[in-house]
Parts: C-alpha cells; sequence; structure tokens
C-alpha cells in the first residue's frame, strides 16, 4: 500500500521577506549580549529526547532536510566531473522509486555549495533546475589572504553566476573585540556581493565562548548578512547545539528589533538524518514554521543526504539497504 506523504514545499506557503539592509554598529546591543552557559547546555541536553518523529511524520520531517541541504563538495581533488555528478543529485537527491512510494514529486536540495573555480561547471549543470549555487570565498577557510583579494574573490564569483556567497568572517577580531573592524569587513563583502546573498561563516569552533558568538553574530546581521553560518567544516569543533541555541537567539532578538529575518545554516559534522530532525525542531521552537523554508535555514552538509535516504527506503520498505545504493552523485 502506498505511503502518502505531502510534498514539504507544499507544507508551507513560499514567502519572501525583505532582504536584510543593515543597520549602524550599535556597540550597547553587541556588549550587552551573554550567554548562560549551564541553561544553554540544560536545554539542548533535553532537545532530542523530548522531540522525536516516527513513520510518516518522520518520512515528512526528513524530505523538508533535503529541500534545506546545501550539498557541498570542498575538497582539493574536485574535478568537474564530480561537481556535475554532484548537481545531478541536487536535481534528483532521492531515487524515483523511493519517492513515487511516498507520493512525493518534483523536491530538489537548497543549493550546491562549490569553491570559485567549480562555480562555471556548476551553474551549466544545474541550468533551469531553480537550484542556486553556492561559493565559498574571501579566502575560506582560514580567510587569511589580502583583504582586497578576498574582495575581488566575491566579486569573481558572482561574475560567474553564483547566487550565494559564503564568507568566513576574520577570527581575530572577535578574538580582540575589535567589532567595529568585523562590522566594516562584514559590510565591504555585504557590497561586494551585491544581489548575491551573502551567508557570514562565524567559525564558532574558533571564537574562545558562546558569549563571543552571540556578539559576533549580532555584529554580522548589523553589517546586512542574510545568514549567519556556524562553521567552514574545516574546524576541530563545527556545529553544535549549544552554539546553534545561541545564534538562534541572535536572530530572534535581531528579527523582533529590526522586522528582518535572517537564516541560518548549521554546518560540518552533521551527517545522519536523526541528528538533521534535531536541529529542524530547533529551529520550529525557537524560530517558528517560517524558518523551516530553504530562503531561512539550510544544512551545510556532504554526507547527511545519504543517510536520509537510506532512512525513507527503510520507512517504505522494513528493510535498510547498504549505503552504496545512495551514492552522493
Amino acid at each position: 500500500m502506498q505511503t502518502k506523504v505531502e510534498s514539504p514545499a507544499a507544507q508551507l506557503p513560499q514567502m519572501v521577506d525583505a532582504r536584510n539592509p543593515g543597520q549602524p554598529l550599535d556597540l550597547d546591543w553587541v556588549l550587552g549580549a551573554q550567554a548562560n552557559l549551564s541553561a544553554i547546555e540544560r536545554r539542548c541536553a533535553t532537545l532530542p529526547g523530548r522531540r522525536s518523529v516516527k513513520k510518516d511524520h518522520q518520512a515528512a520531517w526528513l524530505l523538508k532536510a533535503i529541500t534545506c541541504i546545501d550539498l557541498t563538495t570542498l575538497s582539493g581533488d574536485d574535478t568537474v566531473g564530480r561537481v556535475r555528478r554532484l548537481c545531478a543529485k541536487a536535481r534528483q537527491p532521492v531515487r524515483a522509486d523511493i519517492l513515487d512510494r511516498l507520493g512525493v514529486s518534483g523536491i530538489t536540495t537548497g543549493a550546491i555549495c562549490v569553491y570559485h573555480e567549480m562555480v562555471p561547471a556548476a551553474v551549466a549543470a544545474l541550468d533551469g533546475s531553480g537550484v542556486p549555487v553556492a561559493a565559498v570565498s574571501t579566502g575560506f577557510p582560514a580567510g587569511l589572504s589580502p583583504f582586497h583579494l578576498r574582495v575581488a574573490e566575491i566579486g569573481e564569483s558572482v561574475k560567474a553566476g553564483a547566487a550565494e556567497i559564503d564568507i568566513v568572517i576574520s577570527r581575530r577580531h572577535v578574538l580582540t573585540g575589535d567589532w567595529q573592524a568585523l562590522y566594516d569587513e562584514m559590510r565591504e563583502f555585504r557590497a561586494a556581493c551585491g544581489d548575491a546573498h551573502v551567508k557570514a561563516i562565524l567559525a564558532t569552533g574558533e571564537l574562545g565562548t558562546l558569549r563571543n558568538v552571540a556578539r559576533a553574530s549580532l555584529v554580522c546581521m548589523m553589517a546586512g548578512a542574510d545568514f549567519i553560518k556556524t562553521s567552514t567544516g574545516k574546524e576541530s569543533v563545527n556545529a553544535t547545539l549549544p552554539v546553534s541555541l545561541v545564534m538562534l537567539r541572535a536572530i530572534r532578538d535581531y528579527h523582533e528589533r529590526t522586522g528582518y529575518r535572517i537564516g541560518y545554516k548549521p554546518a560540518g559534522g552533521i551527517s545522519k538524518a536523526k541528528d538533521a530532525l534535531v536541529y529542524l525542531s530547533l529551529m520550529k521552537e525557537e524560530l517558528g514554521d517560517r524558518w523551516l523554508q530553504p530562503d531561512l535555514f539550510r544544512f551545510g552538509a556532504s554526507s547527511l543526504l545519504g543517510d536520509i535516504e537510506r532512512q525513507l527506503e527503510h520507512h517504505v520498505t522494513g528493510a535498510y539497504s547498504a549505503g552504496w545504493r545512495h551514492a552522493a552523485g
């Protein structure tokens, strides 16, 4: 008997919010941001156990997660062929027979994320699909190349067709409390992006404290970031629930004060379907249904999709398959 699961794209109306223009740096607001570590850890420790979904509900949530994935390849041995295969997977992220059993069609991933050199190949492979290309930029992952080259790199990726730019901030500005320098840097990056949306990668594992995470989040949003993102995926500590909670509370605070919605992207270390469900439930509880749309929420991931597809096959067949049946591209 066929299991009918409503397409995630149909669950919520497609809404477009005004883009965040940024605002003058408000140091009183920034320096007033604090983080209660023990309370944050208690909140995050209870989340996986309290929010568990099963059967058809789980399948629907996993399909929603797919639409929010920035399918990523950021390896030194990337080739045009690999990127083309990944783009084919973005167009058809789940095997057709599984989608038929679920009664779903037409889903894609949220975006493809690549280095600048691979942007033209990705843009060509995704032509007509509606799937945007995101390029990592500004000396990713360390962000330590000369400033004018970092700005120029953004311009080159936009010129090549990237619709989204994932920039890395200078961590030293956060660690030394030079919030004006961080603000000015982010404003320059935002201006260089033009119409392309900018995701500010905070590299939270290198910022020292959750308070620094909160303050860096606010400064980047004030400077015009469209998204704030946890990590490059190259740090020793990447996305975590405590960091995510701090960043989501900063997003909520910014929205309440300015009226602008900022997106969120956890990246690095999210490889299991069950982890994706926890992050989705955290988003829903902290920010509401509107933030469950791919224009406001993305997973930065390379292997997550394979595990989600495996769980969906188990849902429709009752048996787990080998991982090789769900290749990334």
